[in-house]
């Protein structure tokens, strides 16, 4: 459990890093340009550096339609849900109706993998899920304009986030190798997304100054290595212990956007909603 436990928290550090990194990243390139960047950096990066990593790491046929299956739509498909919703609706109800996908995953842990689920822990999953939105929340300026049908996107990238931790984990059942699972994943979705890029723009290479490159690359190894924490840490723990730990995310967002894009205040609300998470998490971690 410990090592599911750090590398929850792990995985809830990069893809917090991730978030702040983009925005730097959307100066420059747009939003699904942007992807055709993220994605396949981290491939090439795992790609050069497999030899090494995955030495010793034995291949499992059986378990190889899994996780091409998972790579079709998971990070390839999240990350073009979450852009469009960003643009449609804005990042409050992005990242708001985002933070639902732990609840998708417990509940699909319980269902499909049989995992327990103590009344500790569900209410440690719904306080941290709470203190989550509490602080992704902001000010209503930041809305935007958009139709009610759109608030499926932000739901359906909920969705995809919540379902792919207990499809790995059965996955990794068959083949217990959270590098591999990455790898063939990470392939996978690098050739949705620069199929997207070529049909969009007529090209597989992203056109845009050296900057939104730079930041573009930078978040998409934060994203990878969020990955291939959160398969290590179902890996080594149940569903229902990694989730909410994952769902902690937007406190590190807050804290490094503080830091490095000195655009966040620190509020009575964002206080209150660190402090709700911090004991959600407190609770699933006693429970």
């Amino acid at each position: 459990m410990t090592a599911a436990i750090l590398f929850a928290f792990a995985s809830a550090t990069f893809l917090g890093a991730a978030v702040v990194t983009s925005q730097l990243g959307l100066r420059t390139i747009e939003p699904l340009s942007g992807a055709a960047v993220s994605v396949p950096a981290f491939t090439l990066l795992f790609l050069l550096l497999s030899p090494f990593l995955l030495a010793g790491e034995p291949v499992v046929w059986a378990g190889l339609p899994i996780f091409v299956s998972i790579g079709l739509f998971f990070p390839a498909s999240l990350t073009l849900l979450a852009f469009a919703s960003n643009r449609a609706l804005g990042p409050v109800i992005t990242s708001t109706l985002g933070n639902l996908a732990p609840l998708f995953s417990v509940a699909l842990a319980v269902v499909l993998l049989h995992e327990p689920l103590r009344t500790a822990q569900l209410g440690g999953l719904v306080i941290a899920v709470l203190g989550a939105v509490i602080i992704s929340v902001t000010r209503p300026r930041d809305l935007g304009h958009w139709r009610s049908w759109a608030l499926l996107l932000p739901l359906a990238a909920a969705l995809v986030r919540g379902i792919v931790p207990p499809i790995v984990k059965l996955g990794l059942d068959v083949w217990p190798s959270p590098l591999w699972a990455c790898l063939i994943g990470y392939v996978m979705s690098s050739l949705v997304v620069l199929v997207v890029q070529r049909v969009r723009k007529g090209t597989f290479l992203v056109r845009a100054p050296t900057s939104g490159w730079l930041w573009f690359s930078i978040t998409g190894i934060s994203n990878g290595l969020a990955t291939l924490s959160l398969f290590a840490a179902v890996r080594h723990g149940p569903i229902t212990l990694v989730a909410p730990i994952v769902a902690t995310f937007p406190l590190i967002t807050v804290l490094l956007s503080r830091i490095v894009l000195k655009h966040i205040e620190i509020t009575p609300r964002i206080v209150a909603g660190t402090v709700l998470t911090v004991a959600g998490v407190a609770l699933v971690l006693a429970g």
